[in-house]
């Protein structure tokens, strides 16, 4: 079912052919358009009035609700923005500054040894892991129950950091969780209350709000579903939301808060460019990642954008601020990828400046394969999609690849900075990481390889409260088995990648994810291990006795 929501019939409008758009989104959406399928919901947004707006699916599969403009849906981590948001009104209010050190706010948090300012939370810059990723390594996934209260436990457990602060960028849920922690503290409120005060009522954002339990009844919320076999099943979480991801919004409230990055009610118009505003790394080099907002190139564009997952529901809010345009996609279908669906649209507006070819289909069949960084223990997989897309991984997150002007490949996804050549004469590649850091990855065979001897034990994780069983079968295949504090999770699967680098594959409500492992040595024999996530790096498990 494709449904038309306010798309001013077939006019144009000023640069802009809404009928030729009209026919480009629902080519766009038509897979998802069949009869008892979830799908997505695509606005064209320009001062504030949504020009186009084209939808498909359902909502609500079992009521056979259609997604229509009324329609609501979790945004998850586009909620970040309208935290830094919060901030920033605090700062202008004289309340805190954003060189201030995160423990001047909350200082029952573990020392670090490092200065970390609320600026480096916005900027992703912290070296604070993924408060998310240390659940899954201790055997919680998102739809096990917990409290804000545990999760504020796995990050009071930590002893260090993915990296000095303000040197990187990781992407990490912690910093905004935080963030939305001081908001309750400065004024007094929850963060839902301090946002709804500050920011939505003031902008008419009536269908919006910050919903931290997943339980509580939103009226008319769409539904999340995965796909399973021929159908789809409803996506399970129940993990607490605060500044991180806690956000149910629409089309048309987040076409008013795009309109106020231009007329300034909220914050005046300092406040839209704060949050675009750019810090550098220690290094000099740029980070692309602003204040809860992204900013990179498109087709020789300027972009400003933020993506948004949750078990269910993706988003990608994309504004062009060259063209006062913006494009919002929102989907309650995991299957789909609106980040790439946006862009997609922006592409039917868009003349000249084409995207770089890709290289022939030879090269990157020669790319597909897996490499290993034997330096930092990190892997990555290539493959060619059916239709001659490149695909990467790392950590079982999938993404595609496309070209760039200087004849690499670049990571089509948000917040993520990735380049990777094409395989050299030594069969290796290198890929471009954040602050311009750079690392060889050598190939690897796929097939299976012995573990090493002696693996099997089990070892402890203080930073996760956890212990790690490492058994074998008959069959010499290796098994994790995790206790937490809170859950036990596992048997998960343990993969030797080449010697002393293995892989725990991590099943997840999101995705197939994968942990690197670094097998670490000491007077002949196995002490201990050395883990790695995507958003969280090097936590040490030291085997015991």
């Amino acid at each position: 079912m494709l449904v038309s929501d306010g798309d001013k019939g077939v006019e144009k409008m000023g640069d802009l052919d809404l009928e030729r758009l009209a026919d480009h989104i629902d080519r766009l959406i038509q897979p998802w358009a069949r009869p008892g399928t979830p799908g997505c919901t695509v606005g064209i947004v320009r001062d504030g009035q949504v020009l186009l707006q084209r939808s498909a699916g359902l909502a609500h599969i079992e009521l056979d609700v259609p997604i229509g403009p009324g329609t609501s849906f979790r945004i998850a981590s586009v909620t970040k923005q309208f935290t830094c948001a919060a901030i920033l009104l605090l700062e202008a209010e004289g309340k805190l500054s954003l060189d201030q050190s995160l423990h001047e706010h909350l200082p029952d948090l573990p020392d670090f040894g490092r200065t970390i300012t609320l600026d480096h939370l916005m900027h992703n810059t912290s070296g604070l892991r993924d408060f998310l990723e240390l659940m899954r390594m201790a055997g919680m996934d998102l739809q096990i129950p917990c409290t804000p209260d545990d999760l504020m436990a796995a990050i009071r457990l930590q002893r260090s950091l993915n990296f000095t602060p303000g040197s990187r960028f990781s992407y990490s849920n912690t910093n905004f969780l935080l963030l939305g922690r001081i908001v309750e503290q400065l004024t007094g409120q929850s963060l839902g209350d301090a946002v709804d005060e500050r920011i939505l009522r003031p902008l008419g954002m009536t269908r919006s709000r910050l919903v931290q339990s997943t339980i509580e009844l939103v009226p008319g919320l769409a539904t999340g579903y995965f796909p399973q076999g021929d159908g789809f099943v409803r996506a399970g979480h129940a993990f607490p939301q605060g500044g991180e991801g806690g956000m149910v919004s629409g089309i048309a409230d987040l076409a008013r808060w795009d309109h106020n990055f231009t007329t300034g009610t909220v914050g005046g118009k300092a406040l839209g460019e704060a949050l675009a505003q750019q810090t550098p790394f220690l290094n000099g080099y740029p980070n692309s990642y602003a204040r809860g907002l992204q900013v990179k190139p498109y087709r020789g564009l300027r972009t400003v954008d933020h993506g948004g997952l949750w078990p269910g529901f993706k988003t990608e809010f994309l504004r062009v601020p060259e063209l006062n345009l913006t494009v919002i996609a929102i989907a309650n279908n995991a299957a789909v990828d609106c980040y790439r669906l946006a862009h997609r649209v922006l592409d039917g507006v868009i003349e000249g400046n084409p995207l770089p070819a890709l290289p022939p289909r030879p090269a990157l069949d020669r790319l597909a394969g897996r490499y290993l960084d034997r330096e930092s223990a990190t892997s990555v997989e290539f493959s060619v999609a059916s239709d001659g897309t490149p695909m990467g991984s790392m950590n079982g997150v999938p993404f595609v690849l496309e070209a760039t002007v200087d004849g690499r490949l670049s990571a089509a996804r948000g917040a993520f900075d990735f380049i990777a050549t094409l395989p050299d004469a030594h069969d290796g590649v290198r890929i471009e990481f954040d602050a311009g850091i750079e690392a060889s990855y050598d190939r690897v065979t796929a097939e299976p390889t012995a573990l090493p001897t002696g693996l099997a034990g089990r070892y402890v994780c203080p930073e996760l409260g956890a212990v790690w069983t490492v058994s074998m079968d008959d069959d010499a295949r290796a098994k994790v088995a995790v206790a937490g504090p809170l859950h036990h999770g596992g048997p998960w699967a343990l993969l030797a990648i080449d010697g002393d680098q293995l892989r725990a594959e991590m099943p997840s409500v999101l995705f197939k994810a994968w942990l690197d492992i670094q097998v670490l040595r000491g007077n002949g024999r196995i002490v201990g291990l050395e883990v790695s996530g995507g958003r969280s790096k090097r936590l040490k498990f030291d085997r015991i006795a």
